[in-house]
């Protein structure tokens, strides 16, 4: 776990629809840092859409395609929100762990299906057949696994959310 400096990188995780970037957000803009969203880097470097990835590659391809930029990632001094499958990759992770606090933005199954009406146009990796239910008990272990702090952000707005994470990193 690293200790928390101006040069320590913030890395949000969490299910799609928790709140990751629009936190992340706010969050650099209180601690003065530059802010990354893995989603929107991964559709810059390739030209196309989550979802179009998904569609033309497959979930292996996009999966490997979001490693390799995810660990491209040199930014210090920066808040950095990532897609929900990030934790599908131990090297991205472990890229992420090496210069950063890993904060699981963590909600209750019943508040996030309320937030993601439209989780099959999102670009979110999922099998065929999967639903949002499998989709958070799949994922859950792993954030957990990752987490160096959990924030639950059920019935918090994102500027609470934001606050809560700030007296968390100060045990850091």
């Amino acid at each position: 776990m690293q200790k928390l400096t101006q040069e320590t990188k913030i890395v949000l995780i969490g299910m799609p629809g928790v709140g990751k970037s629009t936190a992340g957000v706010l969050l650099a803009k209180f601690t003065s840092r530059d802010f990354i969203d893995t989603d929107v880097f991964i559709q810059a470097q390739e030209g196309r859409a989550l979802q179009e990835i998904i569609d033309q590659d497959g979930l292996a391809a996009f999966c490997r395609i979001e490693e390799r930029h995810v660990i491209s990632i040199t930014c210090k001094a920066c808040v950095i929100a990532t897609g929900g499958s990030v934790v599908y990759s131990p090297a991205a992770m472990e890229s992420l762990r090496s210069a950063g606090i890993i904060i699981h933005l963590d909600l209750d199954f019943p508040s996030l299906k309320k937030r993601v009406p439209n989780l099959s146009s999102r670009g979110v990796v999922m099998a065929p057949g999967q639903n949002l239910a499998h989709l958070f008990e799949e994922r859950q272990p792993l954030y957990k696994k990752y987490a160096d702090l959990t924030i639950d952000c059920a019935g918090r707005t994102h500027e609470e959310v934001v606050g809560a994470i700030l007296r968390g990193l100060s045990s850091f």
